[in-house]
């Protein structure tokens, strides 16, 4: 199984994608390698489409198994695409880029603190899951600071403890800290991630690997 891989070279593999456990979205220039190793580790189908008209869907798309959350500037032809596998939410606010400030499995949500409170809660509710305002480790784009899966979530190494107790507290699954592609903690931005498996950032070292198999329970 090949744990690590890049996306024509770039090792943050994380803003070009975005993975569920059916499912990965992602931009129909894809490489081959990065292709197959979706498919043969995360166990999922790929969707092609781009997002905006951009590559970078890891940072313009978040959601779980209840439904899509996505920039309110995407096309008709990008909405009906993701529309064929789940219900779709636009974000129209400013702040729209959802795969950045929108961490979500299909057990809670955690969102970008200075999202408005009465959007946060309509996220919450079309995704099904309890919402919180966050920041992990100082950083407020907590879809990139963080991965959460149905098995567990792994976030920023300088993650405080009450950043970490406020996901403790919408959610039994383990919670830890750790790092890709030699030590960066946008962890978000650099490995993909389902109940089924994972790949990190060609980048990412074997200690890192390790960390995130203990969170996520693949040891």
């Amino acid at each position: 199984m090949e744990r690590t891989v890049s996306f024509a070279g770039d090792p943050n593999i994380g803003v070009f994608a975005r993975a569920f456990d059916d499912i990965a979205v992602i931009p129909p220039e894809a490489p081959e390698d990065f292709r197959k190793a979706l498919v043969e580790t995360l166990k999922v189908e790929l969707v092609e489409t781009t997002i905006q008209g951009s590559t970078i869907i890891g940072s313009l798309l978040a959601g779980n198994r209840n439904g899509f959350v996505v920039s309110g500037l995407a096309s008709d032809e990008e909405i009906g695409c993701l529309s064929r596998y789940r219900n779709v939410f636009l974000l129209e606010d400013t702040m729209n880029a959802a795969g950045n400030v929108i961490l979500v499995n299909d057990v809670f949500c955690a969102v970008h603190p200075e999202m408005p409170r009465s959007l946060a809660d309509e996220v919450g509710e079309f995704l099904k899951v309890p919402v919180v305002t966050l920041s992990l480790g100082g950083v407020k784009t907590v879809g990139m600071a963080a991965v959460a899966t149905n098995r567990g979530v792994i976030a920023h190494p300088r993650s405080s403890r009450t950043e970490i107790q406020r996901i403790e507290s919408v959610t039994d699954l383990p919670v830890g800290t750790g790092s890709v592609n030699m030590g960066s903690g946008l962890v978000g931005a650099g490995l993909l991630a389902n109940q089924n498996g994972y790949v990190a950032g060609l980048a990412t070292s074997g200690f890192e690997l390790g960390r995130i198999e203990d969170v996520f329970g693949f040891i």
